[in-house]
């Protein structure tokens, strides 16, 4: 990248340094549909595969353009509006945005990006950012301290995913030149750096807002040109871009549903990238020699529990029972046939963030119980499974059923067409018992993500059961000074999960951008995205 390395300018506030090896468990089961896969399954090794090393790929090509398969489609990518992750097209924003700070998945440090450098206080209270001379947003106004400013204070007063976080924790956002931004904080946050490699940190310009409707316009590497609905959108390159105008002139992003599709499509050169989230496909992907960049992401595979009154899930005796009763490896086994890790602890072997604390274990008995004492306060047994219907999300709601079922529960399923409905469902009205759903905690910075899901103020929390107890341990998380101190907290924060089972963990998710071998020069940041301002694509 064309930055200089960021360092802290205190000792160790114990950031990231991930190296993830794990390799996937394999149960021989039912067909659910799919091919199943021959021979063992594929090693998942988080970060960058496949990549050639600085200068063994020869001279970057100028030109062309760079096709991508999305997992889902963006309609509108406004950080301020639109989860930023790789799977709901954080590729795109990252791409028209940029990011202030970019993570490193091989070292686990941060760099300056848009940035040019970051320094916090001796206590991580205040953190000073100085940014690069010179930048300038797509439709030429310059990217000073004043935009920044603007820029957050727009993702906070929309209700981001991360604002009620940012609201809580940042007390001023302090501008005393063009060139830096000061942010005053009300507690200790060695973190807050992570911050700034999401949504706060992807700076949207004024006129994004001009007009009445949205119009991405950003400093990245590319320009937005169009969007046409269920087909496609294009990027274009921007010769104004503070690294120099990019290799590639055009991003296409396209929208292939089925992820075997979408791997197809890669296998036969007619895209170059495609993102992948499902296991066997992932798993497909890898064995096919594909290079990448692959995340795992803990809780990626769950069904969260409604815990709001009238739903069965307010009574903490019937979520566990929910719990004891699910076995996620015979999930795994019918939805995800011979690949995949099945697990129901929050951060399975692979993470960093594992620790000795165990789970609740699978316990039909104990849920009978649970039940019967539930049953016997008035609880009438019924609850809904809501999922949506490619195969895998419909295999597992059915093994789910027949588990809920096998101990007492009288299961109705509610299987909805699109990802959008469910999103409606189970993010807006709260209209379901229990759900498929992805609580996405990440390795890089996973913080701000159990706050906004877990921790009372949070504002993604979808009626999930949220008790004091556990609001207390994400705010001491906030302030453990090193790793060994943050894994502490991690550890009584799955002890704390045992006893309000907010969600039934099933497993965390593989997610892949994969490219073929004539692609060159992406990088990885945070949140399954990539940053392509220096890719290319090979000739012949």
């Amino acid at each position: 990248m064309k930055t200089s390395r960021w360092r802290w300018r205190r000792r160790s506030a114990g950031l990231l340094i991930v190296a993830m090896t794990a390799t996937a468990c394999a149960w021989q089961g039912e067909n659910a549909g799919r091919e199943q896969p021959a021979g063992p399954p594929a090693e998942y090794k988080a970060g960058m595969i496949g990549e050639a090393g600085p200068g063994e790929a020869g001279p970057p090509v100028k030109g062309g353009t760079m096709t991508l398969a999305a997992y889902a489609e963006a309609g509108l990518l406004d950080p301020a509006e639109t989860i930023v992750a790789g799977s709901t097209g954080g590729m795109e924003m990252a791409a028209i945005y940029d990011v202030l700070m970019r993570w490193d998945s091989e070292t686990g440090e941060l760099h300056p990006q848009l940035a040019e450098d970051l320094e916090a206080n001796g206590d991580s209270t205040a953190f000073t950012l100085t940014l690069r001379d010179g930048v300038t947003f797509s439709d030429g106004t310059p990217l000073d301290a004043q935009a920044v400013k603007w820029s957050i204070e727009r993702y906070v007063k929309k209700g981001a995913d991360e604002a009620a976080l940012w609201k809580s924790n940042v007390a001023a956002v302090e501008t005393p030149d063009d060139l830096t931004v000061k942010f005053e904080l009300r507690h200790e946050w060695p973190t807050f750096p992570f911050m700034l490699t999401t949504g706060p940190g992807m700076i949207v310009a004024k006129s994004s807002d001009a007009g009445g409707e949205f119009t991405p316009v950003g400093a990245g590497a590319f320009a937005f040109e169009r969007y046409r609905p269920k087909e496609e959108t294009v990027l274009k390159a921007r010769a104004g871009y503070h690294g120099g105008k990019p290799n590639l002139d055009r991003i296409r992003i396209v929208y292939v549903d089925d992820p075997d599709a979408a791997l197809s499509t890669l296998s036969t050169g007619r895209i170059q990238g495609a993102f992948l989230r499902d296991p066997v496909a992932v798993q497909d992907a890898l064995k096919a020699g594909h290079h990448g960049y692959l995340s795992m992401v803990a809780l990626g595979n769950a069904a969260v529990i409604n815990a709001l009154p009238g739903h069965p899930g307010a009574d903490p005796r019937v979520r566990k029972a929910m719990h004891h009763a699910i076995h996620p490896e015979a999930i795994y086994q019918r939805a995800y046939p011979g690949t995949g890790l099945a697990s129901n602890a929050l951060f399975p072997d692979f993470s960093v963030w594992h620790t000795d604390a165990k789970p609740l274990p699978y316990d039909p008995g104990k849920a009978r119980r649970l039940l019967r004492e539930a049953k016997a306060d008035g609880f009438d047994g019924k609850v809904s499974w809501l999922d949506s219907q490619d195969p895998a999300s419909r295999t597992t709601a059915l093994a789910g059923k027949a588990m809920l079922e096998n101990v007492g529960f009288d299961v109705e399923l509610d299987l909805v067409r699109s990802v959008s409905d469910q999103i409606t469902k189970v993010a807006v009205r709260k209209s379901y018992d229990v759900a498929g759903w992805a609580l996405s905690w990440r390795e890089a910075g996973p913080f701000a993500r159990m706050y906004a899901t877990l921790h009372a103020e949070g504002n993604l929390t979808v009626g999930m059961a949220t008790t004091p107890a556990m609001s207390a341990l994400i705010e001491e998380l906030r302030g453990a000074e090193t790793t060994e101190d943050q894994r502490a907290v991690m550890g009584r924060i799955q002890q704390q999960w045992n006893q309000d089972v907010p969600a039934l963990v099933l497993g965390p998710q593989p997610e892949l951008v994969a490219w073929p071998d004539t692609v060159h020069g992406v990088v990885g940041t945070v949140n399954s995205m990539v940053l392509l301002d220096d890719a290319w694509i090979a000739q012949g």
